[in-house]
């Protein structure tokens, strides 16, 4: 029997225990950062930002290289973790409550302002069976009636809303559902020390620690204690130029990470990862805690031609909001518990909504009859495999956002990656595997490919029930008199 057999055999058959008999069952934390970029960590190329803790994390588990989020925007991709489900099939398909514009060639669908309280979601399901459930940070599912506590985790601290921190990453929060700690508080050290204090508390039973940092999410806000680090990092490594604009459609692209304010904001929240994982070494928990860490949607690199973002994700093409790989590629780093040895790299292509069915195969729970999923899970990347038994992934973002992304969507199917802009009315073909920066549309040199990508597309559009934008009547294209 081959390595490879043994090490799968054995992580099976350890969930096996967990679903068949009385053992206690893992520990699930989940650290979701918001706006992070794919390269915004050293082990995903970044020489500017320093994350020494995921870096090592990255060593000690498997690290996703071609992981994507479901959406190119935070409440789209959240939902879809919470649910198991594509962000169409919820209808949530923009943030939350989205830009909505009006002089617009098209107009985007009305697409839900919170998750349906009737979405059976991964903390109901965790909690159903057992586990102790918490929720730290940022929620942008919902207002009152569909917070946190009323989609079934237990605790919540700082869960509402709004979609960046009301009163910046320094107290006083101005948040309804945090406290206020000292003056001059950090954010990240805030929610990383309830989640701590919650470890502490829980670590006798099967729990789920759910962190969603704000962070890195504007407004950019230095963290005080690492800006000075960055600041001389800065005039040692980059131009005074820095960073150069790359044109993208009617926006402006950053092209390279320049940034000491958000360097120390991503450093901060390595060193609060460092420290929640630390406290899982230190509670004993090492050998029976699943660890996920990953972000909602690609890093913010793309504005319109006036406004400088705060990040690059280069060689990767736009950036949040666009549906390029920029928009929609994140980091993914899961560490399984230590007695199961799983290391390594994968580059099969996972998404969001295969968090939910991979946590339940973790966690020993079935499948409800009739339940409807469209991830699936990944444990058998995580144990060895190549691949799981997927024909393609998507994207629907009928929207328009502040990124200058026009309503739109994708498909990747293998290595090649197709996306509709439906107010261009333009198609663009890719093959990512020759291609990775998506800069040589060869749509025109493979007719057939698109034709077979466009009707794939389609046909997971009509089974999640994905809505369409409509002509704008009242559009006036500038320049020209409406009559």
């Amino acid at each position: 029997m081959s390595t490879k057999t043994i090490k799968i055999f054995s992580f099976l058959s350890i969930l096996f225990v967990y679903g068949c008999t009385s053992q206690r069952p893992p520990n699930i934390v989940f650290v979701l950062v918001d706006d992070l970029g794919w390269n915004d960590l050293g082990c995903y190329g970044s020489t500017f930002y320093e994350t020494p803790n995921l870096d090592k994390m990255a060593s000690q588990g498997m690290m996703f290289t071609d992981a994507y989020a479901a959406s190119p925007v935070c409440s789209p991709t959240r939902a879809s973790i919470m649910t198991g489900k594509y962000p169409s099939r919820l209808n949530i398909t923009d943030w939350i409550p989205g830009q909505n514009p009006k002089n617009t060639k098209l107009i985007g669908p009305q697409d839900l302002d919170e998750l349906p309280l009737e979405e059976l979601t991964i903390a109901e399901r965790l909690k159903e069976n057992g586990y102790k459930t918490f929720f730290a940070g940022k929620w942008h599912l919902g207002d009152d009636g569909f917070f946190p506590e009323d989609q079934g985790f237990e605790l919540n601290k700082g869960g509402h809303h709004k979609g960046s921190p009301p009163g910046g990453y320094y107290s006083p929060y101005k948040n309804p559902k945090l406290e206020d700690g000292p003056e001059g508080e950090y954010l990240p050290d805030r929610l990383t020390e309830e989640s701590i204090q919650f470890m502490k508390e829980n670590k006798e039973n099967p729990f789920l620690l759910y962190l969603s940092y704000y962070t890195v999410h504007t407004p950019i806000q230095a963290s005080k204690r690492h800006l000075d680090k960055f600041k001389k990092k800065a005039i040692e490594l980059l131009d005074e130029q820095a960073p150069i604009m790359i044109d993208e459609h009617e926006g402006s692209t950053v092209s390279e990470q320049y940034n000491p304010s958000y360097a120390s904001m991503v450093y901060a929240m390595d060193e609060n990862v460092g420290r929640l994982l630390d406290q899982i070494e230190k509670q004993g928990l090492s050998d029976n805690t699943i660890v996920i860490f990953t972000s909602d949607n690609g890093g913010l690199s793309t504005l319109g031609k006036n406004r400088k973002a705060p990040t690059s994700v280069k060689p990767l093409r736009a950036g949040k909001g666009w549906c390029y790989e920029g928009g929609i590629r994140v980091p993914l780093i899961v560490k399984a518990p230590e007695r199961m040895e799983i290391t390594g790299a994968s580059n099969f292509p996972v998404i969001s909504n295969d968090f939910y069915p991979t946590i339940m195969e973790m966690a020993g729970i079935a499948k409800l009859p009739g339940q409807e999923l469209d991830g699936q899970s990944i444990v058998p990347l995580l144990s060895g495999e190549e691949k799981i038994e997927r024909e393609a992934i998507f994207w629907h973002y009928p929207h328009y956002h502040g990124s200058m992304w026009t309503p739109g969507a994708a498909i990747r199917m293998g290595d090649w990656k197709l996306i509709e802009f439906y107010h261009h009315g333009k198609t663009e073909l890719y093959n990512l595997k020759d291609d990775l920066g998506e800069s040589n549309d060869i749509s025109g040199k493979y007719p057939d490919k698109v034709k077979e990508l466009k009707s794939r597309l389609k046909q997971m559009q009509i089974e999640t029930k994905s809505k369409f934008p409509i002509p704008n009547p009242d559009f006036i294209e500038e320049g020209v008199s409406k009559l």
